[in-house]
């Protein structure tokens, strides 16, 4: 039997209203990664993504790190 995912959401909105502004917003930012401008801002970020782990190999990567 499958289990049940537990709700990561932890702000005080309700999964529907997070939902909604994310349907809201979704063409736009998926727009802006198909165009030149986006295709250049990502290869740029994965490249600084790469210099950083290759600098620090034990420092966790990403924006999210502390």
């Amino acid at each position: 039997m499958a289990r049940k995912k537990k709700p990561v959401n932890k702000s005080p909105y309700p999964d529907h209203v997070i939902e909604t502004i994310a349907r809201c917003v979704w063409p736009d930012i998926q727009a802006y990664f198909e165009s030149e401008e986006g295709q250049r801002e990502f290869a740029k970020w994965k490249a600084e993504q790469a210099e950083q782990e290759a600098s620090d190999p034990d420092k966790p990567s990403g924006s999210m790190a502390a």
